[in-house]
């Protein structure tokens, strides 16, 4: 089974094929370049599983089945915010120091804490225009300070209560074990395995 993901990031690429893989042995995964599409995707949904699916039917384009996700934090006091705005919350794309300043800015007089990372998986099959979109959640508070070392973006100041640690306490595997996109991950994979052995 061949899977164009709409990204160009191998590390994501290599994390995707070895997850999917799990539950589906024969599986590849091919980025945007491999595949000939080039230039940046125009992600102008409104919600996350909007843009998972812009950048999906894109990636289908290719012929194969394409992946595409959209993640980012839900703030409850903040009305969902920064949501699909996490990476620019603060206006420049990726400067993580500055997200979390505006992010904590904007929490000063708040009392509820409590926050969502969210993570939407579309699929879109392009033989038969067959679209599905997966959602994975994990549920944390906004911590008043940075806490650790590892991750990036708000993982500094996501708390997981089970576990008693931010985000970027976590190891690798304990983040993994729990994270949105893992969740969103492994309901893909089960729709990909039936789909699969569906084929044989």
């Amino acid at each position: 089974m061949r899977i164009v993901l709409a990204s160009r990031n191998k590390k994501k690429i290599a994390e995707l094929e070895e997850l999917l893989g799990q539950y589906v042995p024969s599986i590849e995964i091919l980025s945007l370049d491999d595949v000939g599409i080039y230039g940046e995707i125009e992600e102008n949904g409104q919600t996350f599983s909007e843009n998972a699916l812009i950048k999906a039917r894109v990636a289908a384009e290719s012929g194969y089945i394409g992946i595409g996700d959209d993640s980012g934090l839900s703030v409850y006091a903040l009305g969902g915010a920064p949501g699909i705005y996490s990476s620019r919350y603060a206006g420049e794309h990726g400067n993580d120091e500055l997200n979390n300043s505006l992010l904590l800015d904007n929490l000063k007089s708040e009392n509820d804490r409590s926050a969502a990372f969210v993570c939407n998986i579309a699929c879109v099959f392009p033989d038969t225009g067959k679209e599905m979109v997966f959602e994975g959640r994990v549920e944390g508070r906004i911590l008043d300070e940075y806490r650790g070392d590892n991750g990036f973006g708000y993982d500094p100041l996501f708390f997981y209560e089970p576990f008693g640690k931010a985000f970027a306490e976590m190891t690798a595997d304990e983040k993994n074990s729990i994270s949105h996109r893992g969740n969103a991950i492994k309901k893909l994979a089960q729709a990909l395995k039936e789909i699969n052995n569906d084929q044989k």
